[in-house]
């Protein structure tokens, strides 16, 4: 059992995606065999949101317990429940399809990149920028998977004098970042991978990720930014590896900014 449970919590760490709807699967044809024992025991039949919301219920716990994040918890919790009530309502099918496409479009690096979208709060927002006012005037910023750049934009309108770079690759979050930067001067979008990103040039790398890539991205900040550059990770940090200094933001997601420093003269973090 306790190898079966560590098997699906490295899946969910490396295919977040795929454990979702492996959970989805699992708890439908469970709920299905259960409601056709009970049928025939009994004239006992729950109703469908009933069993809907059980349904939702159990599938986020399963999420929660093998270690998915909160966005899957409710992405799994509101699935069933919102596919009954929307199936009793006069849509056309093709809606259902168009809700599937955008999903897909806006979590596409989800399933090659072990990254979901993320947004970052307000709150982070202020604290990065009391980070960044160390920098001074003039520096050069990554956003290493922006989605639709919210943050970015903000930044580079809050630091006119600075460089803004965000990278992405899911399709629509890239659309939506690459039009919203229009007229932004200071601010550039690429569609990029994040491991194909060149972070030489960079003083602040900023990533608000998964767990699981998180300690290939240390091997590539430390091999590419430049000394007293920073890497700054929203929420999730490097395994083994103490940050420099930590921010609490005390929202309901409970997210920190980790800031590591970049020493050239080792390609570590000052410790």
């Amino acid at each position: 059992m306790a190898v079966f449970y560590r098997a699906l919590h490295r899946l969910g760490e490396r295919y977040p995606a795929l454990l979702a709807l492996l959970i989805q699967l699992v708890v439908t044809l469970c709920m299905g065999l259960a409601i056709v024992a009970v049928a025939q025991l009994s004239s006992w039949r729950p109703s469908p949101l009933a069993a809907g919301l059980l349904h939702g219920l159990l599938s986020a716990s399963l999420a929660r317990w093998f270690g998915l994040s909160r966005w899957w918890w409710w992405l799994n919790l509101l699935f069933a429940p919102a596919l009954l009530l929307a199936s009793g309502a006069p849509l056309p099918s093709w809606l259902f399809l168009l809700g599937f496409l955008l999903l897909l479009l806006f979590n596409w690096n989800s399933f090659s990149e072990r990254v979901p979208l993320y947004l970052t709060g307000a709150g982070s927002r202020r604290e990065l920028a009391r980070l960044l006012e160390e920098r001074g005037e003039r520096f050069a910023f990554v956003d290493l998977g922006c989605g639709p750049a919210g943050t970015l934009l903000w930044l580079a309108r809050r630091f006119p004098q600075a460089r803004f770079t965000g990278v992405e690759t899911a399709p629509l979050s890239y659309a939506i970042a690459w039009l919203r930067s229009i007229g932004q001067r200071n601010c550039q979008i690429r569609y990029q991978n994040l491991w194909r990103s060149d972070l030489a040039a960079i003083d602040v790398a900023y990533c608000f990720l998964s767990p699981a890539p998180m300690p290939a991205l240390w091997d590539k900040a430390r091999l590419e930014l430049p000394a007293g550059a920073w890497l700054i990770s929203n929420t999730f940090d490097i395994p083994g590896v103490a940050p420099q200094r930590v921010v609490q933001l005390k929202d309901w997601r409970d997210s920190r900014l980790l800031l590591w420093e970049i020493d050239g003269a080792q390609g570590a973090a000052i410790s």
